[in-house]
């Protein structure tokens, strides 16, 4: 298992934490897919189904159909059925692998497994523009998108994070997409406390210095400090609330890592707010002098 594999494996796990008791909630039914250009990570597709296991109090009543797409899903399929013997999963959890090209056999198996208009997360490796196209049938969809680095792929949801994680050897491009702010903001909280794996850090594909970035859960300032003032030297003054959004949808960041890097700005007097004084709330002003 290489490094970045391992990764990308942790982050999966923790936003599904996040994920699924919210995707129950108050939803008859949900989706996961889990789609592959080339071969399936088995160990990927088994962390995925113990999760979903450990909310399995949450499924009377309701399905959450595992969908798994691409060539040769028949052995992954099979180790999903021991592992869900193994923990005595309800029938309400249930797998579907389909074998085929990914782009060709996704449309149709999510709409046989009743994922239009009910909660979707599609988590793919090696997708095309069919592929992303499908996943946004979901209501809310929200995509997971491993891809080689380069072209920033383009989900059809409006909010989108993108973050390469690089080693010495490798680098894979991360996309997340939703249509829900608390869905970036749950997968941002997910990217940054993932564990330490030896040599992986992150990079911003949009950073045009690709400075690097160690996995911690209080994230260097530096990159973020240089992209917040190039915003407001081009935007003009921006309250707090936006200067938050903007750390949300166009970096790599937490919109909560944003008050930590103006605080040091104003303490520096790199920038200004209005007014002058009390709390630093979303209404406050910031302006380059």
């Amino acid at each position: 298992m290489s490094a970045i594999a391992g990764a990308v494996r942790e982050l999966l796990v923790r936003y599904l934490d996040a994920w699924t008791p919210g995707a129950l909630h108050g939803a008859r039914g949900a989706t996961f897919a889990y789609g592959w250009a080339t071969a399936p990570d088995e160990p990927t597709a088994e962390a995925a189904l113990r999760v979903f296991a450990e909310f399995a109090d949450r499924l009377r009543g309701r399905r959450l159909a595992v969908v798994l797409v691409g060539p040769a899903p028949g052995p992954l399929g099979a180790r999903l059925d021991a592992v869900q013997a193994e923990l005595g999963t309800p029938p309400e959890l249930s797998v579907h692998p389909v074998d085929g090209p990914l782009d060709d056999r996704l449309p149709a198996a999510l709409k046989a497994a009743g994922a239009a208009g009910a909660p979707l997360l599609a988590f793919l490796d090696g997708a095309g523009p069919a592929s992303l196209a499908a996943a946004g049938t979901g209501k809310p969809a929200e995509v997971l998108l491993v891809s080689g680095t380069g072209e920033l792929p383009a989900p059809p949801m409006p909010l989108t994070a993108h973050v390469e994680l690089v080693n010495t050897s490798d680098a894979r491009l991360v996309t997340f997409a939703t249509a829900a702010g608390k869905g970036l903001e749950a997968f941002k909280n997910a990217l940054w406390a993932v564990d330490e794996y030896a040599g992986v850090r992150y990079r911003d594909p949009r950073d045009p210095e690709g400075h690097l970035l160690d996995i911690s859960l209080s994230p260097h300032p530096g990159p973020l400090r240089r992209e917040l003032l190039a915003h407001l030297a081009t935007a003009g003054p921006r309250t707090v609330t936006q200067l938050r959004q903007f750390t949300l949808t166009q970096t790599v960041y937490r919109a909560t890592d944003t008050v930590r890097v103006l605080t040091a700005l104003l303490a520096a007097g790199t920038v200004t707010r209005t007014p002058d004084r009390g709390r630093l709330g979303g209404d406050v002003l910031i302006t380059l002098p």
